[in-house]
């Protein structure tokens, strides 16, 4: 009877890699870099992969008193963007060896609950988007290191932010060259710092400009929703001749109201939406938005996380954002 194949072990590779264990140990870690060289590192890694080498995590993780489980806190499953931002994150934790555990709203659009009372004994981290001031202290505690997704600076913890205020100033920038100069602002009507911040730059930038003039409206997120606020505010009218929203299927929204209305987009009204979906090619005209990069935002919250979990200093600069001109603006009637 053929005797069964022992499992390579780490002392294996640094045989087959001509290094020492310790060397192993650093570049499967990830910990190298610094400590020995990058040709070493793939000399390595190449070793296991010819042997079949995995880790035993169990027993790292049990040594190092780490769990290697992230969890991710979501205002909505239901949003293509934060679909996005998982897939970011899980692809760099796949990479460094962590798992995800995704949590989202059980409220679906709006501030997330505390999810669970141990979460110090279950988790390493936590990135969250959107928190409850409550339920970020009690899932942080006193000692689990926290990364904040599009969140006020000021918050606790580490914090990845998305270029908005850049993006507004953007749509404000295109609309303003089209000679338009009276405008409604379809706000989400979620407490959010993000959404705080797309009001504000709005507001400030056509104040610069004299004989502006900006109403607001709000409206949950949703397509229904943001039909009949629009439709409300359009019909009780200031001669607006663009709406800004402050996301793509609110804009889908105003479509259907301004069609209700008799209103042509954008011969009569022109629109722009921020976020960049699918959503934003599928109507018709395509949509003017701002790209949001959901899968690189993921990305850099879990390296943010990581970085902090290794006690080293985040990368602080916000992610570029980038408007998308397309069908929906053009110059004033």
């Amino acid at each position: 009877m053929p005797r069964a194949r022992t499992r390579p072990t780490s002392r294996d590779v640094a045989r087959e890699a001509g290094v020492s264990q310790a060397a192993v140990s650093l570049v499967l870690g990830d910990k190298w870099r610094g400590r020995v060289s990058a040709t070493t590192a793939e000399r390595v890694r190449e070793a296991a992969r010819a042997l079949g080498y995995r880790p035993n995590l169990a027993a790292r993780n049990l040594r190092l008193g780490r769990t290697r489980t992230v969890l991710l806190v979501v205002p909505a499953l239901t949003t293509e963007f934060f679909a996005g931002v998982y897939t970011g994150a899980a692809r760099v934790a796949s990479r460094h060896g962590f798992g995800v555990v995704l949590y989202p709203s059980p409220e679906g659009i709006g501030p997330a609950r505390d999810p669970f009372a141990s979460a110090q004994a279950a988790l390493d981290g936590v990135i969250a988007s959107s928190m409850a001031a409550e339920a970020l202290t009690a899932i942080r505690g006193d000692q689990l290191p926290l990364v904040m997704l599009d969140s006020d600076p000021a918050a606790p913890g580490t914090t990845v932010n998305l270029d908005i205020a850049d993006g507004v100033r953007q749509v404000a920038e295109h609309l303003l060259g089209l000679g338009h100069r009276h405008f409604l602002h379809l706000g989400a009507d979620v407490p959010s710092w993000t959404f705080e911040v797309r009001a504000r730059e709005l507001e400030a930038r056509l104040r610069r400009v004299p004989g502006t003039s900006l109403r607001t409206a709000r409206s949950p997120i949703s397509i229904k929703g943001a039909e009949a606020a629009a439709e409300t505010a359009l019909a009780s009218g200031n001669g607006a001749t663009a709406v800004v929203c402050d996301d793509d299927q609110l804009a889908a929204g105003v479509y259907k109201a301004a069609r209700r209305l008799g209103l042509r987009v954008p011969s009569d009204l022109s629109v722009t939406g921020m976020d960049d979906l699918a959503l934003a090619t599928a109507i018709d005209p395509e949509l003017t938005t701002v790209r949001l990069d959901a899968e690189l935002f993921g990305e850099r919250g879990m390296e943010a996380l990581l970085a902090v979990l290794n006690g080293e200093p985040p990368s602080g600069t916000n992610i570029p954002v980038h408007l998308e001109v397309r069908g929906s603006t053009t110059r004033v009637p």
